[in-house]
């Protein structure tokens, strides 16, 4: 089984005609799950039941209204979303990069294009979701360090010991109770804060 033909596709497209264009793409290029939703209405909760893996959008003429809904469920489902329109403005293309849409193509619905741009919305995809896993990692190892900084400063006060010594305490704990040093930390800042509400930690 290809990577192809194992990707649920969701079509979303009122206009059977050019549903039908999309359709054939994906097919002729290898992917064999495809649905196809022509009403609007419920829309949100019938991407929830499908939870397809891509999901590609055609929209006429749409207007703002209708391209702010469509920009909220792209915020709301996480995945990869090519958006295929006829016509757009500058904000409107600013907006979809915004809610995260992963392909934007105005004027370019045509069946053989219909894969490199699915291709290219997943690999986009992919790559802004590993750049925000990225950084909410070295957001969470700032938070992390400043935590055992601020337990480290406590225990030096307490103790009157040396930062390197203040730093062994918290590791031979940590190891002792084979936890992580940050889950030390967090429960030193805690218990001093509960002890004295006027500490800076």
């Amino acid at each position: 089984m290809t990577v192809a033909s194992s990707l649920i596709v969701l079509v979303i497209d009122e206009n059977r005609i050019r549903a039908s264009v999309i359709e054939e793409g994906l097919r002729e290029a290898g992917y064999s799950r495809v649905t196809i939703i022509h009403d609007m209405q419920g829309l949100a909760r019938r991407i929830a039941e499908i939870n397809p893996d891509v999901i590609v959008i055609d929209l006429e003429n749409p207007n703002r209204d209708m391209l702010e809904s469509f920009f909220q469920i792209s915020r709301a489902v996480q995945r990869p979303i090519a958006m295929f329109v006829d016509k757009s403005d500058e904000a409107s293309i600013e907006a979809a990069v915004d809610a995260g849409v992963s392909a934007y193509i105005v004027d370019g619905l045509k069946q053989e294009r219909v894969r490199p741009i699915l291709k290219m919305a997943i690999t986009r995809f992919n790559a802004f979701s590993r750049l925000s896993r990225e950084l909410e990692e070295a957001r969470s190892e700032l938070e992390n360090r400043k935590l055992i900084e601020r337990a480290k400063g406590l225990l030096m006060r307490s103790r009157g010991i040396s930062e390197e010594a203040a730093y062994a305490m918290l590791r031979k704990t940590a190891m002792n109770q084979n936890r992580k040093i940050v889950e030390i930390a967090q429960s030193l800042v805690t218990a001093a804060s509960l002890l004295d509400p006027g500490t800076d930690a």
